[in-house]
């Protein structure tokens, strides 16, 4: 096997098994032994799992010589989150030192599907401390790094995962996204990141089932390419009976064309997502990519969206109904005998114990008066859809940060002088986890400086297929593929 394998796409890769050109456990033994080599580098994988890879790949195997498939990704590498994204006997971290040695006895519905088309999971990757910035750094594995630059971070919360998939460690990882979290590392690691429609994919959330409704957290697949990314998705998606907010499955399957993706779509653009400062070179850069949507088919259009508030009180009322979230997510994590409020506040990372406590001291109304904000914001959006098939702006308002020592990685507190969150506030991403509309992240080119940049597109309420669609459209005018570092 040669080094060109190592970026081939998963579709490829999974027709290549299957027709024994190669063997699954060839394909697991090599990208294993490249992980095991060039992780130090970006840091992605915190748990490779070569026992339960190796095991998998043998099943793939014998499998074929009965001249059967296990499915759509019969032997196709996959890295899965170090989150609540939970596989049978392997640690799972949370990035939290009081759950390092955590070990689920249960495998999560999403990633259940993934192993039953034949995916091949070798490891868990890197992610804040209960995915609660933007960034990926925590006090148990430390920073992962962006592969085109690894003095800087790649972005958070499913950090590990792009970083793993524009490293060429695997073809295909599993993220989740609550404020961005698949799209950002997706936009500073140059991959393609894909946020479904909230209830697309069904997730089995207990004891409390609603606690992924307020913000909208999605998993989604992180690739290389928009049709490896649908493939990843069209495994993983679908209801389940015990999941309350899922969607029906897609009568149609998944299939997309991109020659007609965007053909007379109208797009409503904005080079700062009206209102949040953007660094000038990023939102020029965004600016010229947009204009391979026109070369496309589509016409674009110059819009304003009438938030409500500005940007850095929208950023507040993602901290606030987050931390709601967690108080409810620690509550549940009681039942495993840890108790991260009362025994162990004090080795947790210092923005996510901020978040906790001050939730903790909202009120009734509060929380009342919240979601009547998060409502406007509602409107605000779909006021745009009124008119528009999609909404495009960049996907971050900078480039990637440098890596910090000690565990604290954060994002910039302002930019083009006006004050940014650090946790957040730089990302274009999280006003749509208020919403649930379905949103990706493309490559857009790179910097000066060689540092990749994201454009996001925004479809309507489940309008999936249009999305991804229109994302292939693009990247068939405007390709990415020859821009990973280590595929030259």
């Amino acid at each position: 096997m040669t080094d060109e394998l190592f970026f081939t796409s998963a579709t490829d890769l999974a027709r290549r098994i299957k027709d024994r050109e190669f063997s699954a456990s060839e394909v697991a033994d090599n990208f294993l032994r490249r992980i095991d080599d060039l992780n130090h580098e970006t840091n992605s994988f915190t748990e490779v799992t070569h026992d339960l890879a190796i095991e998998t790949a043998k099943r793939c195997d014998e499998a074929a010589a009965r001249g059967t498939s296990l499915g759509p990704l019969h032997g196709v590498p996959v890295g899965i989150k170090d989150l609540f994204d939970f596989r049978a006997g392997v640690r799972n971290t949370f990035g939290s030192l009081p759950l390092k040695d955590f070990v689920p006895a249960k495998t999560t519905e999403y990633i259940q599907r993934l192993e039953k088309a034949g995916a091949v999971i070798v490891g868990k990757t890197n992610a804040p401390e209960f995915g609660h910035k933007g960034i990926t750094d925590n006090f148990v594995s430390g920073a992962t790094s962006t592969p085109f630059d690894l003095t800087r971070n790649s972005g958070g919360s499913s950090g590990g995962s792009a970083a793993a998939v524009a490293a060429g460690l695997v073809p295909l990882a599993q993220g989740t996204d609550g404020g961005g979290s698949v799209r950002i590392p997706s936009a500073w690691c140059g991959t393609f990141g894909y946020k479904p429609s909230f209830g697309r994919i069904a997730d089995i959330a207990r004891p409390d089932s609603a606690v992924s409704t307020s913000p909208f957290v999605s998993t989604g697949p992180i690739a290389r390419s928009v049709d490896d990314a649908t493939l990843m998705l069209s495994v993983m998606a679908g209801p389940h009976p015990r999941d309350p907010y899922c969607l029906p499955a897609l009568s149609g399957g998944w299939s997309i064309r991109a020659d007609s993706g965007l053909a007379g779509k109208r797009i409503a653009f904005s080079s700062d997502l009206s209102g949040f400062p953007v660094d000038p070179e990023i939102a020029a850069m965004v600016s010229e990519a947009a204009t391979s949507l026109e070369l496309a088919g589509a016409s674009v259009h110059q819009v304003k969206i009438n938030w409500p508030v500005d940007q850095f009180e929208l950023s507040a009322l993602w901290l606030r109904i987050t931390g709601l979230m967690y108080i409810s997510a620690l509550e549940a994590i009681k039942g495993w005998g840890v108790d991260l409020i009362n025994d162990h506040i004090d080795i947790l990372t210092p923005a996510f114990r901020d978040m906790i406590l001050a939730a903790q001291e909202l009120t009734a109304g509060d929380v009342l008066k919240d979601k009547m904000l998060r409502t406007a914001v509602q409107d605000a959006v779909q006021d745009v859809f009124d008119d528009y098939d999609f909404i495009v702006s960049p996907t971050l308002a900078t480039s990637p940060v440098q890596n910090a020592r000690d565990g604290l990685t954060v994002g910039p507190t302002e930019l083009n002088g006006t004050a940014v969150d650090p946790s957040i506030g730089w990302c274009l991403t999280y006003p749509f986890n208020f919403t649930g509309n379905p949103a990706a992240s493309v490559p857009a080119g790179l910097t000066r400086a060689g540092l990749p940049v994201g454009m996001q597109i925004v479809g309507r309420q489940h309008a999936d297929l249009d999305v991804l669609a229109a994302c292939a459209a693009y990247e068939a005018a405007a390709p990415w593929i020859q821009t990973y570092p280590g595929n030259k």
